[in-house]
């Protein structure tokens, strides 16, 4: 039994005499011997290792030692909290019983950037994190990351702490306001699946669920709340984990061989195949399969930067710039096109109604997704019904992979797209400001020239591209030249994802790169604490180009639309007077600041420093002032208007 008393929960005098032994609390990275293995297998010692060695249970004592052992088990290798009271129980048992690794704690200054640090990391790996969340206002402050994570079918383990539910066990005020019956429900919209589990077995039991649920296709975050007077429980006996052999993570399904035969026939005699590539694997295997296929159907290929690298950008087959929407020539294609094959491409429906005017393509289309299994009423992240000739429910890849087995081999033949297209820079006026300060800006276009030129010598890895990025400075030939975007437009999430994904690419040959927004730099800045803190290297660019542009540009067209001074469109949206110290704020938190940068040679000589110093282990912010303008392609689709169904 637990006494509560003074507002703790006491264990019993039969657990306190449990038999105990020295376990040290430094991370795994720092103890002795181990130490000159770790580091030869690449990775960086974290800097919590200044901890004194705990007394520590040699066996599970508490329901939370058990889940403590449940997340080892399940190969998490870090927890990202930003610490409250209602998981205190499970936070013990991660230092004291697991001794701080396997998983380690990443401490976050807002749970905002705990979820987003695992979602740049899953983005990466592949795997999700666990994340701690406290009470129903750790959750309520983690929400906009959830719905990021949520629209980018991101795997992340949520565990959240509430009550005690025993409202006799409940301090005073604090334990009442912070508790809540179904903390869920705050986010049931935007999460595959929650629980709140009754006891220490249960809790096991939905944590195992939880996660095979999380990285069963369409992936996406998952929650489990437990109860603090569950995690402070006192265990008369261990607890045995659930076999992870015998509850593996589920197969996903395949196309049928009627499917895979019509659709191969579809493709096979093709005349100006399309094939557009949206959420698939970050396996590089798939990614040389996908580029077998495209040569195999010499079929044109378009891609998205809300996504990750998905194929060769500067491949012949691969005529037009990867964009936030199909623009230009590429809306061309699509309507040319005789057969369309879409891996789960998003907001298919809308793109080919943008495309064709509000008609439907003349071409056939096959569109291979697994997508619609997470569709629900809350959200409308399933975008416009799409058509389609055939709807196919596998994972795209292995469709991929079936689809080569079955058309055989093909004679090697000219790379030549079927369609004409100029790889030329975007050269017409983009959305630009009349202010006098903007002559001391660096155009939008120049900053991506000089940053890609740059970089290009060192493997980057490009973890955020901010909205108006010129799609003719995406060059990307691998599945980590670029990480892809936030998934749900959740302002903020940049610097947290930033450092996520550079934890996860740490002690690698690449150098881990994010160019963003300066209104995202600004929500989410703090996150860079803990990148600092942990020793995370990463280069971080913002394009500051002081204002909340995107919004510029929707005060346009309405002064447009309604015949109103187009001029004002920047009231209430420039982010100066007084202008904010951006690498200050860097420099505030430990990190090497550099800027306000207004010149190429400047920009040249700052990424050159931030470079040195990202090898050398820190975190680099270089402050590049902007012209407010996107490339033209975006502004244009911002702008414009999406024909209805005809």
């Amino acid at each position: 039994m637990l006494r509560h008393a003074e507002g703790t929960f006491a264990a019993s005098p039969r657990i306190a005499a449990l038999p105990r032994f020295r376990y040290s609390s430094l991370p795994i990275e720092a103890r002795g011997k181990r130490n000159d293995a770790v580091q030869a297998g690449g990775r960086t010692p974290m800097n919590d290792t200044a901890h004194a060695a705990a007394d520590v249970q040699s066996i599970a004592g508490f329901g939370s030692d058990a889940i403590a052992d449940l997340l080892r088990a399940l190969d998490i290798p870090y927890v990202a909290l930003t610490p409250g009271a209602s998981f205190r129980g499970l936070h013990d048992s991660l230092v004291n019983h697991l001794g701080n690794t396997r998983p380690e704690l990443l401490l976050c200054v807002h749970e905002e950037h705990a979820v987003a640090l695992a979602h740049g990391y899953a983005r990466v790996t592949g795997k999700p994190l666990a994340v701690a969340l406290h009470a129903n206002v750790g959750l309520m402050h983690a929400t906009m990351a959830i719905f990021n994570a949520w629209c980018d079918r991101i795997p992340i383990l949520m565990l959240g702490g509430v009550g005690p539910m025993d409202a006799m066990q409940r301090r005073p005020w604090v334990d009442w306001i912070h508790t809540a019956r179904d903390l869920g429900a705050l986010i049931r919209g935007y999460t595959k699946w929650d629980d709140q589990p009754g006891s220490v077995a249960a809790a096991l039991e939905a944590i195992l669920r939880a996660y095979r649920i999380a990285m069963t296709l369409p992936q996406g975050p998952v929650y489990v709340s437990l109860d603090a007077a569950l995690q402070e429980e006192g265990l008369p006996a261990p607890v045995a984990l659930p076999p992870l052999d015998r509850f593996p993570a589920a197969m996903p399904g395949a196309a049928t061989e009627e499917t895979l035969r019509r659709s191969t026939d579809l493709l096979a005699t093709a005349i100006r195949p399309l094939v557009m590539i949206g959420r698939v694997s970050i396996d590089p295997a798939d990614f040389e399969r996908r580029v077998a296929l495209a040569q195999r159907l010499r079929a044109v290929v378009l891609t998205d930067i809300k996504t990750g690298a998905t194929f060769p950008t500067q491949h012949p087959l691969h005529p037009f710039p990867p964009s936030l929407y199909v623009t230009g020539d590429a809306t061309q294609a699509i309507r040319d096109a005789d057969v369309i094959l879409s891996l789960d491409w998003i907001d298919l429906g809308g793109t080919l109604r943008q495309a064709c005017g509000g008609a439907l393509p003349r071409g056939k289309i096959i569109q291979c997704s697994l997508d619609q299994y997470v569709h629900n009423g809350w959200s409308m992240d399933y975008q416009a019904l799409p058509p389609a000739d055939l709807a196919i429910l596998a994972p795209p890849d292995a469709f991929v992979a079936a689809l080569l087995g079955a058309l055989g081999p093909h004679p090697a033949m000219p790379m030549q797209p079927w369609c004409a297209a100029e790889r030329a820079q975007d050269t017409a006026e983009p959305e630009r400001t009349t202010d006098e300060a903007a002559s001391e800006r660096l155009p939008l276009a120049e900053l991506a020239r000089v940053t890609t030129e740059s970089l290009a010598a060192h493997r980057p890895s490009y973890l955020r591209l901010p909205l108006g990025w010129p799609g003719e400075f995406c060059r990307f030939a691998h599945p980590l030249d670029y990480i892809g975007f936030d998934g749900g437009g959740g302002i903020g999430s940049g610097p947290g994802m930033a450092i996520g994904a550079a934890l996860a690419l740490r002690g690698g040959d690449r150098l881990p790169v994010a160019v963003l927004g300066d209104g995202d730099y600004l929500m989410g800045v703090t996150a860079l604490w803990t990148g600092v803190h942990y020793r995370v290297p990463v280069l971080i660019i913002i394009a500051n180009n002081e204002s909340f542009f995107n919004d510029e540009l929707h005060q346009e067209r309405m002064a447009r639309m309604r015949g109103r001074p187009v001029e004002n469109r920047w009231i209430g949206l420039r982010i100066s007077d007084p202008a904010m110290d951006l690498a200050g704020f860097a420099r505030d938190q430990g990190a090497k600041g550099y800027g306000p940068v207004r010149t190429t040679d400047a920009l040249a000589a700052a990424i050159a420093q931030g470079i040195a110093d990202v090898r050398a282990g820190a975190v680099a912010v270089i402050d590049v002032r902007v012209a407010p303008e996107y490339s033209r392609a975006v502004s244009a689709s911002l702008m414009r208007s999406i024909p209805a169904q005809r």
